[in-house]
């Protein structure tokens, strides 16, 4: 049947290529259409708890991680020229475009107790451009006596201060994000020459754009680097720019054709997706290489372009649907999962992984029958005598060696266990960060100065109207934030409890020692107090008490929230942390009463990791499966199957166990490595077993002559393909993100491993347990 496909599209060559331009132009334009995602939530399934928990908590408050903090650690924050510089930077940054609130000190408003409006009437505290030394001391000093703003807006103890830009979350959910966050640092540049200070900027809306916008710049990159690598590794094999030039043509069409499947498929570029271009190239070059290095061998032995060609299709066309098949397999099995990431990256990656088999079987041939017949100079590969001495030590071990090889593989694979029980399974919302770089050591100077600012939320509901007034629950909230506030990992916690403390301060009068919860005779007299706090605020920019207890309670005074700004500490710890406050909250407040919920960004983040870690671990599991039942129909063979399954398992091992003694964690970046390794190996498997299945009838069913002239043919294309392989992976080591830097490093060595279990195991193997075969 092969043949006869190969007969058929030498026939009609020239309509099935305007046909593939067809297409691709088609898919070209869809691709220009391609957007990026920016929403970090849907890593989990609209049925997961805690996603449930977290669109309720936006549905009621909002979103919460809409801050960028900025960071000042200096002894001129009291000097008029330095005060009037973070003023003047203030009143700049509130001039940006979806910057919708800027909180500093210079702009921070106390509250008066005037009596006889019978109102708290919220005032400015500084005044600025300030001329007199004197004058910004005696604001300072009132400043410094309401509790209120002491380690939110300043810590005294290091001399350090913050400020707070809230932004607009319809903006940081587009490409506008990227504007903004400049517009944002522009500014803070500015401030620094001028001042001659260092700023030190966190938040997630900081850390996201610019983690995504340097992973965005890092992929295309990548990319150009990797097609760049594997076409100068083509060259320096074939020696011909056309091959090259056509295999590049093969692996571009399959790249415009994923992004336009993303277009069409409704679906925009995640974290996830753009990694499938990459991946085309992976799949789509050792496609290239096979094809070739088979219509060099048949061209040799015949040297009749046309029958060779059909040779090629006939031969390796079989060859080459399974091994796409089996990578299908691989990736497609995430489109199984519940995740909607996950179901996009599987169903766009399978879905043009086969598209890529098309492109391959069609453009390759028809494409070279068009070419001149091969030089000398472009098999000479084929003779090359340091692959081939290797090829024949391989032969060698393999016939001679067997115990050796088997005693190697257990202690590789028994080192490798003990790695594999050293692996933790941990993430971080600033991740694979180096610890040099400019966003992790900011991040840990406010988690030094401030106890961090990722954002944890928790949700206290009442279960009845104005429930969370009552000073019963107002006696809880405080006891539950004084616990929380303890602990070393988080930030004093703010609610519209803090709110009340502030107002009873100043209803007192300003006395310092009256910044504590009110009583149930304070809350009766303050009540009027409590209702506004004077139009005159607004000048301010501030919605005094009222507006606090608005942004922290539902309307019906039934809901309300703790926000806690927290450290950054990963996903292991996370889950101990909550369940400490967790433990904390039930002893505190009656469940029959109340319901408290934890979530916020941080929550949902590290929770979506974790499922896609576990969504990951799932489908390689299947995937495994069925590329057995897929290996087992193709050979019909139990022993055959088994024979192909160990050289596939021994790479992913010592994958494994490599990361467990190199302290590499187990996160979605590097989960996916195994992924990308099974659709590499089992690649390498299924092309060197056909081949032994096609040549043992020519060698009447001598299993050792068979594999001599399988490895010395086939092995010399998996040399080839693993090198080009290696060239475009290793280039992602120069990342600058820990988990990019072992996707390149990690999949290389499992190239170099799958490499040779396929060329020295695996023929072992078959000597071993062949089924009955003749053997010499």
């Amino acid at each position: 049947m092969w043949y006869s496909i190969g007969r058929f599209i030498l026939q009609y060559r020239l309509s099935l290529l305007l046909l593939l331009a067809v297409v691709t132009v088609f898919m070209g334009w869809k691709a220009s259409q391609v957007q990026l995602s920016y929403d970090f939530t849907r890593a989990l399934p609209t049925d997961n708890q805690k996603y449930k928990e977290y669109q309720e908590f936006l549905r009621t408050f909002g979103a919460d991680a809409n801050t960028v903090v900025v960071g000042i650690q200096t002894d001129k924050m009291y000097q008029p020229a330095f005060f009037n510089a973070v003023s003047d930077l203030h009143q700049q940054l509130k001039k940006i475009n979806a910057v919708t609130g800027v909180l500093s000190i210079p702009e921070v408003v106390g509250l008066r107790n005037d009596s006889a409006l019978g109102k708290l009437v919220s005032e400015k505290l500084f005044h600025p451009p300030y001329n007199s030394q004197a004058a910004l001391d005696s604001s300072r000093q009132i400043f410094e006596t309401l509790p209120f703003y002491r380690s939110f807006l300043y810590n005294p103890q290091t001399g350090s201060y913050l400020m707070g830009i809230s932004v607009n979350k319809d903006t940081m959910n587009s490409k506008s994000r990227t504007r903004l966050m400049n517009d944002i640092t522009r500014e803070l540049a500015g401030f620094e020459k001028a001042t001659g200070t260092t700023l030190y900027v966190s938040g997630l809306p900081y850390i996201r754009t610019i983690v995504g916008n340097k992973i965005k710049a890092e992929m295309n990159w990548f990319l150009i680097g990797s097609l760049v690598l594997s076409a100068i590794t083509l060259l320096l094999f074939f020696w011909s720019f056309s091959t090259m030039l056509m295999s590049l043509l093969v692996v571009g069409m399959g790249v415009i054709w994923s992004l336009g499947t993303i277009v069409l498929f409704g679906y925009k570029i995640t974290l996830l997706t753009a990694l499938i271009p990459p991946l085309v190239v992976v799949i789509g070059i050792p496609n290239c290489i096979y094809f070739l290095n088979k219509y060099h061998t048949a061209y040799l032995e015949t040297k009749q372009k046309e029958e060779a060609l059909i040779t090629m299709v006939g031969r390796m066309g079989i060859v080459t649907l399974f091994c796409n098949i089996a990578a299908a397999i691989g990736f497609a099995v995430f489109a199984l999962t519940r995740s909607d990431l996950l179901k996009e990256f599987g169903a766009v990656a399978g879905i043009n992984i086969m598209a890529l088999f098309l492109i391959s079987l069609i453009f390759i041939p028809a494409v070279l029958s068009y070419l001149p017949p091969p030089k000398d100079k472009h098999v000479r590969y084929l003779e090359n005598r340091w692959l081939k001495n290797f090829l024949v030590n391989i032969e060698r071990w393999a016939f001679n060696h067997a115990r050796w090889i088997y005693g190697i593989t257990l202690v590789v694979l028994i080192f490798s266990v003990m790695g594999i029980f050293r692996i933790k399974s941990v993430g971080y919302i600033v991740d694979d960060l180096p610890r040099s770089n400019k966003i992790y050591t900011d991040l840990k100077w406010f988690e030094k100065n401030f106890r961090g600012v990722m954002p944890l939320e928790i949700v206290v509901d009442a279960k009845k109207k104005k429930g969370v007034m009552r000073m019963k629950t107002i006696q809880k909230m405080e006891e539950l934030s004084a616990f929380i506030s303890e602990d070393s990992a988080t930030a004093r916690p703010l609610s519209f409890v803090e709110g009340l403390k502030f107002a009873r301060q100043a209803y007192f009068d300003g006395d310092s020692n009256s910044y504590s919860i009110p009583t149930e005779t304070d809350l009766a007299f303050m009540a009027p107090y409590l209702q506004s706090s004077g139009n005159e605020s607004a000048a301010s920019g501030s919605k005094g008490v009222a507006g606090l207890l608005n942004n922290y309670m539902d309307s019906n005074r039934q809901i309300a929230r703790i926000s806690v700004n927290m450290k950054d500490i990963g996903s292991a710890r996370l889950p101990e942390l909550l369940n400490k406050f967790q433990v904390k909250s039930n002893e505190i407040f009656d469940t029959a009463s109340y319901k408290v919920i934890f979530t916020g960004s941080s929550v949902s983040f590290l929770e979506g990791s974790g499922f896609i870690i576990r969504g990951l671990k799932e489908s390689i599991a299947w995937a495994f499966l069925l590329i057995s039942l897929c290996m087992l129909y193709l050979f019909r063979s139990f022993r055959i199957l088994i024979c192909s399954l160990i050289p596939n398992l021994v790479p992913l091992v010592i994958t494994a166990g490599v990361m467990g003694w190199a302290g590499i964690a187990l996160k979605p970046s590097t989960v996916l490595v195994f992924s990308v390794a099974l659709g590499i190996a089992i690649d390498v498997t299924i092309r060197f077993l056909i081949n032994y299945k096609q040549e043992l009838s020519y060698h009447q069913h001598d299993v050792a002559a068979t594999l001599v002239q399988t490895i010395r043919h086939t092995g010399i294309s998996i040399l080839y393909t693993s090198l080009v392989l290696i060239a475009g992976f290793i280039i992602f080591c120069w990342s600058d993100f820990g988990g990019t830097q072992a996707l390149g490093w990690l999949t290389s060595l499992t190239l170099v491993v799958g490499t040779l279990t396929n060329l020295i195991l695996l023929p072992v193997l078959i000597l071993s347990i062949a089924p009955g075969e003749k053997k010499k």
